[in-house]
């Protein structure tokens, strides 16, 4: 099986339970929802509209996180906030979406990275709404900086592994559909010379929907 067709089934659901996997669970019900309403309203679907249908859905599944913690926070980023977990072997971030059109587009992004980077895996453990703003609460393995990243071992790696740099920190595979952005320092650690990506954001293209 290749890389994209792996890919196709895992964000259609296809394989292990979606209700096994928040991230799944929420790609599911928002995709059923927005095919729903676009039959329904013969229009476009709405991110306001999805948000909608997304806290509907949490609130029936009981999943708003209670155990946010401000003392415990680490970092801020242009789309999240960084917070140690309860078990430091771990941190959880608090990501409201901005870098995407539409929360779906979010959880295939987190889906994609759990496939390309196992060991960086994000899982939804809730989510929070503040003023009125819904954040997605995803829970990562720490990574301890041994050394700072050599931006030109992540382009090789990077172009080793099918993907060409567009520009500064840009890259995208034809050969797949996807782009992949913001591969800057702070988003790829090093720990021990062995390099960990934390903080992707991929794009769906067109052609990554074709056979």
């Amino acid at each position: 099986m290749n890389i994209k067709y792996e890919l196709q089934n895992i964000i259609s659901g296809v394989g292990k339970h979606t209700e096994e996997d928040l991230i799944k669970a929420a790609a599911h019900h928002l995709r059923k929802s927005e095919e729903a309403s676009r039959v329904a309203q013969k229009s476009e679907f709405t991110k306001e509209q999805e948000t909608k249908k997304l806290i509907n859905w949490i609130d029936s599944q009981h999943l708003w996180f209670t155990e946010h913690d401000e003392n415990r926070f680490i970092a801020r980023g242009a789309e999240q906030r960084v917070y140690l977990h309860q078990d430091e072997r771990f941190v959880y971030k608090l990501n409201d979406s901005i870098f995407y059109r539409f929360w779906l587009d979010y959880f295939y992004s987190l889906l994609i990275h759990n496939y390309f980077f196992p060991t960086t895996a994000y899982q939804i453990i809730g989510f929070i709404q503040e003023e009125e703003v819904l954040h997605a609460v995803v829970k990562q393995p720490f990574i301890e900086i041994t050394e700072n990243t050599n931006i030109e071992s992540v382009r090789k790696f990077l172009t080793d592994n099918g993907f060409q740099l567009k520009k500064n920190n840009d890259y995208f595979n034809p050969g797949i559909g996807l782009i992949l952005e913001d591969l800057h320092d702070e988003n790829v650690l090093t720990n021990n010379s062995v390099l960990f990506f934390i903080d992707t954001v991929f794009y769906l293209e067109k052609s990554f929907f074709s056979k």
